[in-house]
């Protein structure tokens, strides 16, 4: 499988070694000097990308705001290939949600392997169960292949379901599993969020394919 990588990298040279080299490991390099063009790219094609190298020292914008950005429009691996090396940078550039952290100068097979890593473990995070793919690193569920536009709430409780197959579970159970809900036997806020996810799975109620309501108990998830 060929992996797409965000390369934003203002140094020209440094963008054309690094390009190159990940090429020659199957990797496809999509590259940007100017970050404002990066993140416009990394919007429009969101799920393109599996992993971003980003450079600190850009025009523009501070690496450090662009890192920021993207991990509020998406949850994508970053490295960050720097030539800024003080412990206190790599502290706040793994607070802002950043993978790992190279200090430039630094051999690019090290890059390969760092990326390696980094997608090895995104790929060990995912499982299949009937018609969902799980991804517990990126919080996405897919059915059929497709990405389920979900809430965190609503993920968590299909999440829930899955890992509860077959097995009946009360509003209070699903309250206390699900961050976020909480559970009052008179609130519908359970049912709404039931019926929500229901939409979004295209799982009609009277003939249900997914969830099915349990008198007196809850609901079950039959996959």
């Amino acid at each position: 499988m060929t992996h797409n990588i965000l390369l934003i990298e203002d140094d020209l040279d440094m963008q054309t070694l690094i390009s190159d080299y990940l090429h020659n490991y199957d990797f496809k390099v999509v590259a940007y000097d100017k970050p404002i063009d990066a993140l416009e790219n990394l919007k429009n094609n969101s799920s393109l990308y599996s992993l971003v190298v980003l450079d600190l020292m850009l025009p523009q914008m501070d690496g450090f705001d662009v890192c920021k950005k993207i991990k509020e429009m998406l949850d994508i691996p970053i490295i960050i290939s720097s030539a800024r090396n003080e412990i206190s940078d790599k502290i706040l550039g793994f607070e802002l949600g950043a993978d790992d952290y190279l200090a430039k100068p630094y051999e690019p097979r090290e890059l390969v392997l760092r990326i390696n890593s980094i997608l090895k473990r995104a790929t060990n995070s995912s499982k299949t169960i009937g018609d969902f793919e799980i991804n517990e690193n990126k919080h996405e569920i897919k059915i059929d292949g497709l990405l389920l536009d979900l809430t965190k709430i609503e993920y968590d409780i299909l999440d829930l379901f899955l890992k509860n197959i077959s097995k009946p579970l009360s509003r209070e159970s699903i309250s206390n599993a699900v961050t976020g809900v909480a559970y009052n036997s008179k609130d519908r806020t359970i049912d709404m969020h039931i019926s929500n996810l229901r939409q979004k799975l295209g799982d009609d109620p009277k003939n249900s394919h997914y969830i099915k309501s349990v008198w007196g108990i809850g609901y079950k998830f039959i996959g």
